[in-house]
């Protein structure tokens, strides 16, 4: 009763005026009834969360009356079991037992700690087969699949020994990977064994999962699918408000080898948004430009379903993030097309390194997208842009960003001939099978170039993110600067 009188409460406040987003009477299920007796004395901060979320206040069966495109639920058909209760605690954490290795017997009940975008599928399967084929969920194999990215990574947060007189890094071990560059990218979810713990509802048998806790964009979860909704979409209010604020998305973009957030935060854009979004409606679907929003978010350009005050489209909503992207302005080296495929680990450079781009600059074309899905992703894009600027603004501002690819390419050539030409010399080890080209500080200087300063320029150019961050904030200063410390020391070496 306690649970039904506030999410009645919370229904009759401020999200009564979003159509659709409540039932009179939200049914509970039995077992989810169960389920917060117990946690709302031991996980009371869980249980609020999910009292005030849109699962707790509306049934799949219900929210599959909304008029499209407001519909939220993308799945045809609801199982007969779960389209008439609330989402609740049982409807997630019991799903799919079966093929969950981390599955273990609870009150009576088979739970399982981690859900994973399968269970979420059950409502929501566009979104999970969009995800699925998206870079993001690749994230784990993309990094640990990939000997050039391992070997950058053992040289950053490997243990470090100084040993005949320079220092060495041995591999990370699994913490400290978990602790860096896995929380975004996703740990492995592995089930070791059970163990018993002496709880305060007594002594309960739970999974050990190795690598576990986690929310990274590409985790492999226990029951073999891969991501976790719940890194945009926060467990337990799962709030789309939430998913759709640029601070989400800072977690993991922030820089410096992808600085999106801080560009966002120094642009026009950015400014807008840190003084007027108070007033705007990040719960509207279909979202309306310049009605719900005036400047744009990272959702608004990437993912959500955009309208005018027509109603017509704009975007449509995608849960595949590089869907309006045509260019990959991540350095690898260099700036390049978007890959055909989510598995970065199957591209193979000239060279036949796990590279989209040679070192001469040359591109792993057969890997990257065409010319005809090129253009299509870009209009896409610079159709949001046309929804607030004119045809002329926005042509100016691509052909300046277009610009800013090809000199940031062109620096990135300069600094890797130099680089050569020291492998050449012998002043450096040349690349082996190991791909160790990171472990000396002339080699560090070197990838600082493409993966700190051109990326900064480049998305500063981008995003409209102002000229001093793209030049003396990051990007041009540090680049020119670093490219003629190689130079220098290149010429000191030969004298």
């Amino acid at each position: 009763m306690k649970h039904l009188l506030i999410m009645v409460l919370a229904c009759s406040g401020v999200m009564a005026s979003v159509p659709g987003i409540c039932d009179d009477n939200p049914p509970i299920s039995e077992a989810t009834q169960e389920c917060l007796g117990c946690h709302e004395t031991f996980h009371p901060g869980i249980v609020a969360d999910w009292e005030k979320s849109r699962h707790a206040m509306i049934t799949p069966e219900n929210a599959m009356k909304a008029a499209m495109p407001a519909r939220k639920v993308s799945s045809a058909v609801i199982p007969d079991n779960l389209k008439s209760v609330v989402v609740g605690c049982a409807e997630c954490h019991t799903q799919h037992p079966e093929a969950h290795s981390d599955t273990f017997s609870h009150n009576g009940f088979k739970v399982h700690v981690v859900v994973t975008p399968e269970d979420c599928a059950v409502c929501h399967s566009q979104e999970r087969e969009q995800y699925a084929d998206n870079i993001m969920a690749h994230a784990w194999k993309n990094l640990m699949g990939n000997t050039l990215y391992q070997s950058l990574k053992q040289s950053i947060i490997g243990s470090p020994v100084q040993k005949n007189g320079r220092v060495a890094f041995a591999p990370p071990d699994s913490s400290m990977d978990a602790t860096t560059c896995l929380y975004c990218h996703g740990t492995r979810l592995t089930v070791t064994g059970f163990e018993k713990r002496d709880t305060d509802a007594g002594e309960l048998e739970f999974p050990v999962i190795e690598g576990w806790p986690n929310q990274g964009v590409g985790r492999i979860n226990p029951d073999g699918s891969l991501g976790a909704c719940t890194s945009c979409h926060s467990r337990h209010s799962f709030s789309m408000e939430t998913a759709r604020k640029p601070y989400t998305c800072k977690e993991c973009h922030s820089g410096p080898d992808v600085p999106a957030y801080k560009v966002y935060e120094v642009s026009k854009h950015g400014n807008i948004a840190a003084s007027q979004q108070a007033g705007w409606n990040f719960a509207a679907v279909p979202w309306k430009i310049g009605k719900d929003f005036t400047a744009p978010t990272c959702a608004v350009c990437h993912i959500s379903l955009l309208t005018g005050a027509d109603g017509a489209v704009v975007a449509q909503r995608t849960h595949r993030m590089n869907d309006r992207l045509s260019d990959r302005i991540f350095g690898l080296i260099y700036a390049h097309r978007q890959p055909k495929s989510p598995d970065t680990t199957i591209i193979r450079n000239k060279d036949g390194l796990q590279l989209p781009t040679d070192f001469d600059g040359g591109s792993a074309v057969s890997a990257l997208i065409d010319d005809q899905e090129f253009q299509k992703r870009r209009e896409t894009m610079q159709s949001i842009c046309r929804s607030c600027h004119s045809t002329s603004w926005v042509k100016g501002h691509w052909a300046r960003y277009d610009h800013m690819i090809t000199a940031t390419n062109t620096a990135t050539r300069a600094a890797t001939d130099i680089m050569r030409e020291i492998w050449k010399r012998g002043y450096a080890p040349a690349p082996d099978k190991n791909l160790r080209i990171f472990d000396r500080a002339i080699e560090k200087k070197w990838s600082h170039i493409w993966l700190f300063d051109a990326n900064n320029a480049r998305f500063a150019a981008a995003m409209a993110g102002g000229g001093d961050y793209g030049v003396f904030a990051e990007g041009f200063y540090p680049l020119s600067e670093h490219l003629q410390e190689m130079n220098d020391w290149l010429e000191h070496k030969g004298k």
